[in-house]
């Protein structure tokens, strides 16, 4: 049998000369049962056991029927007479009001990043990063209040290890100047 080009060809899932037929949905009682579904009527199951409501024989033949189920409509049967039943899809989560959300987290500035890790540095460097520490803290810590960003700690820490350098070195210049010019004198 053949059809004319302008309808389509018949396909196995469809009854009749090509024409679809209404999907049955979720719920559909010949909709092929996923692992998923056999492990929630299996929770039910067990839910029921521990409430009381099946004893251990009851349980174990139910749960064995479960597992070879076929269709969600076996699995419904399983779980018809329990005050729950296998549900496809989890309850809708209630809206929250914004006010009761965590506040989102800007996000760090850079260059109070590179503030601190010069400020860090400088200890290894023997200082020659402390003025770079002082600069980014100063930039970072400007671009922080004017977007908002994050950072803060990190730009205040790396401008008092950045300034710390610099004062050190200061104070090891003026005191070898002071010893250089008290020894030529």
């Amino acid at each position: 049998m053949s059809f004319p080009p302008s309808q389509p060809s018949w396909q196995p899932w469809q009854p009749g000369r090509g024409v679809p037929q209404p999907w049955q949905g979720q719920g559909s009682p010949s909709l092929l049962a996923s692992h998923a579904d056999r492990e929630r009527a299996v929770d039910v199951l067990r839910a029921g056991f521990s409430e009381g409501r099946l004893d251990q024989g009851e349980l174990d033949q139910r749960v064995t029927r479960a597992y070879q189920a076929r269709t969600v409509g076996e699995l419904g049967l399983l779980v018809a007479d329990l005050p729950q039943g296998p549900a496809p899809y989890p309850a809708a989560v209630p809206a929250v009001p914004a006010t009761f959300l965590p506040r989102p987290v800007p996000p760090t500035n850079g260059k109070a990043v590179g503030s601190l890790v010069c400020g860090v540095l400088t200890l290894m460097t023997a200082g020659l990063t402390g003025l770079p520490a002082v600069v980014l803290g100063h930039v970072a810590r400007s671009e922080i209040r004017r977007r908002g960003e994050g950072g803060d700690g990190l730009a205040l820490a790396g401008l008092v290890l950045g300034w710390l350098s610099v004062v050190g070195w200061a104070l090891f210049l003026v005191l070898f100047i002071v010893a250089a010019v008290a020894s030529s004198s």
